[in-house]
């Protein structure tokens, strides 16, 4: 398919839909990627297609300013879509809509943009820092963006204390106390203080004390002998600072002291059979020993630095952070990325990554950044390197291998959802021949015991999917005895009803496909329910046997048999699982609770607190009719004119 093709597909997640299409649309068989050869048949209600230039972005962009500002792409329905900086607005913007050829995401973007709006700043400055908080808030789809906030800890001693102490923390402030770390993969802090107390005295205890204000007694830290014990004086505030130099040594990354005497602690734990604290100690030395395995040759001991290395096909990215502290290399993260502006994502990394962390010395970068900007939004001293040599060159060559490898985990992870969620769903389109993609799954189930506390669930897949927040259950009302076929008729009559009416969130929205647990009986049934409520024509039905695995379609006398372990198959049995799987739990805890009512909870006033505090008075819901006004009130929470009540009610049996 040509660039000039009116349709387009992407890769996905990097495709979006068109509201409000009503018609189905076979788009075409595409490579999903190139060089990739899989095929897909791609089925949608909503038209994907290049969005030739509207009026409004053309008109729009024979205005825009030379100033430097933030612009803000918007998509069909409104949505920010992307967020980008600029030190000359109409230059940058332009660029997006010439006849030019684009990376697949870029061009993925431009094809969804319907409008744009721009801020205009003072200075770059200005521009990086509104750019930021703009993506904090709308979250656009093709920015990059450090989600979940997460920060990684560091060791934090706080030499302005008297006694200071090892502490685990994931916030940096500027407070002149040492951090060491981030510690961000396969390396535990937990672990390195337990290390550390294993060889050096030092407190790991919040007790507040001084030199002038001990406490009366040590802890068990003393007597296990991980600790000197400033607290009740038993070691003068030099000693300890001797102490914690040699701690603040081996953070540094001076590890030969640390071993030594850890080594010497388990060969007499040994000696004298204390086995179990002989394994301690070895278990420490093996942390020694992992981190001196990340030693990078050629270093100095005493080196921190970060590195970023962004790596792109195109349409997927990653960045890969490698910290290096005291020579070892700490740890590699790597961060998935959709910013489509290769230049600005490693300034958009570092931007929000330092926010809460503690740079290093310096950052090699794959690409070349603005220090003073940089220095000057952070309010932090940032030096870059993009173009390094020897060793740093290492470090980043490093760092671009293992972000090529998590893009091709990534991809391949991508590749395995998506055939199984919207590339089921398009199969099995294809499969039973369905007027429409199945975007949109209802399955129902009925669950009881021999016609008894029936319920229903009503369980919503989306583009393949569970929606659980979309699930609902009912109980059966209507029914008499164990009938699945009315039970089932009753639960969707009743969601259609909701459905005409526009009532509640889950039931506004109007499935593409109802999947019925049961066979061709079940099927007829329901169909007449659709019938009789005047969706026939707009929702499609269809039952999955459990025996054979057998699909029962409207208008086919004989069933569908979808072949085994294939994808759409997998989707229909996950769905119709999900289902049984709700209606039996919504059963379970319907039936609990009927075994577990009682006469009590028919008197209005009387909760499950104060129902519980009379039985656990009286024993049984028999000595609770038997009391007296006056022994009811005596019970926690049942005043005179509630005890009145209750003698009432019974003697009014």
């Amino acid at each position: 398919m040509s660039n000039n093709s009116p349709f387009r597909i992407c890769y996905p997640p990097f495709y979006f839909i068109k509201k409000n299409h009503s018609s189905p649309t076979i788009i075409s068989r595409h490579y999903l990627r190139g060089g990739v050869a899989t095929f897909a048949l791609v089925f949608m209600r909503e038209v994907v297609y290049n969005i030739v230039m509207n009026e409004k972005v053309r008109e729009k962009l024979k205005t825009l300013p030379t100033n430097s500002g933030v612009y803000v792409m918007h998509g069909a329905d409104g949505d920010v879509i992307y967020v980008g900086k600029a030190k000359n607005l109409k230059n940058r913007v332009s660029q997006y809509f010439r006849h030019t050829e684009k990376p697949a995401k870029v061009q993925a973007m431009v094809d969804n943009v319907e409008d744009f709006e721009y801020f205009i700043t003072v200075s770059e400055l200005d521009a990086l820092a509104l750019e930021n908080n703009l993506i904090k808030k709308y979250q656009p789809f093709y920015n990059i963006l450090l989600k979940d906030g997460k920060t990684f800890p560091y060791i934090k001693i706080d030499l302005k204390e008297e006694f200071p102490r090892l502490e685990i923390v994931r916030k940096v402030k500027n407070d002149g106390a040492k951090y060491f770390g981030p510690y961000i993969s396969g390396i535990d802090p937990k672990a390195i203080i337990k290390t550390i107390s294993s060889a050096f005295k030092i407190r790991t205890c919040t007790k507040k004390f001084s030199s002038t204000k001990r406490l009366k007694r040590e802890c068990l830290n003393f007597s296990m002998g991980l600790c000197l014990a400033p607290c009740t004086g038993r070691v003068t505030k030099e000693e300890y600072a001797e102490e914690l130099k040699k701690v603040i040594n081996f953070l540094n990354g001076n590890d030969d002291e640390i071993e030594k005497i850890l080594l010497e602690k388990m060969i007499n734990a040994s000696n004298v059979e204390n086995f179990e604290r002989a394994i301690e100690l070895r278990e420490s030395l093996k942390m020694i020993s992992k981190l001196k395995m990340r030693v990078v040759a050629n270093m100095p001991k005493n080196v921190d630095k970060d590195v970023v290395a962004f790596v792109t096909d195109g349409l997927s990215g990653v960045v890969t952070l490698m910290v290096v502290r005291g020579g070892k290399i700490l740890g590699i993260q790597n961060f998935v990325q959709s910013d489509i502006d290769e230049s600005a994502t490693v300034t958009n990394f570092i931007t929000q990554y330092y926010q809460n962390m503690l740079p290093p010395s310096e950052i090699i970068t794959s690409h070349e950044v603005d220090d003073h900007l940089l220095s000057a939004y952070l309010g932090k001293k940032i030096r870059t390197t993009s173009h390094p040599h020897g060793v740093n060159l290492t470090l980043l060559n490093m760092a671009k291998e293992n972000a090529r490898d998590y893009l091709e985990k990534h991809i391949e992870k991508e590749k395995l959802t998506f055939n199984n969620t919207m590339g089921a769903v398009l199969s099995l389109q294809e499969a039973l021949s369905l007027r429409r993609p199945p975007l949109r799954m209802e399955c129902y189930d009925i669950s009881h015991i021999s016609g008894t506390n029936k319920v229903a669930s009503m369980v919503v897949f989306k583009n393949g999917k569970a929606e659980k927040s979309d699930y609902r259950k009912f109980k059966i009302k209507y029914v008499k005895g164990s009938n699945d076929f009315a039970s089932l008729q009753e639960a969707l009559q009743r969601r259609l009803t909701r459905l005409r009416n526009g009532e509640g969130e889950s039931f506004k929205e109007m499935p593409d496909l109802i999947v019925i647990d049961g066979g061709k009986g079940q099927l007829s049934s329901t169909y007449e329910i659709l019938k009789e409520a005047g969706f026939a024509d707009k929702i499609e039905i269809i039952a999955l046997a459990k025996k054979l695995e057998e699909v029962f379609v409207v208008g086919k006398p004989l069933p569908v048999i979808l072949k085994a372990g294939s994808a759409p198959l997998k989707l229909l049995q996950r769905i119709r699982d999900e289902a049984h799987r709700f209606a039996i739990t919504f059963h379970r805890q319907t039936r609990t609770k009927a075994q577990t009512e009682t006469e009590l909870d028919e008197i209005a006033g009387l909760g499950q607190k104060k129902i519980a505090n009379l039985l656990s008075a009286f024993g049984t819901v028999e000595n609770v009719k038997k009391a007296s006004v006056e022994e009811l009130a005596l019970v926690k929470g049942i005043h005179q004119s509630l005890a009145e009540e209750i003698k009432r009610h019974f003697n009014a049996e």
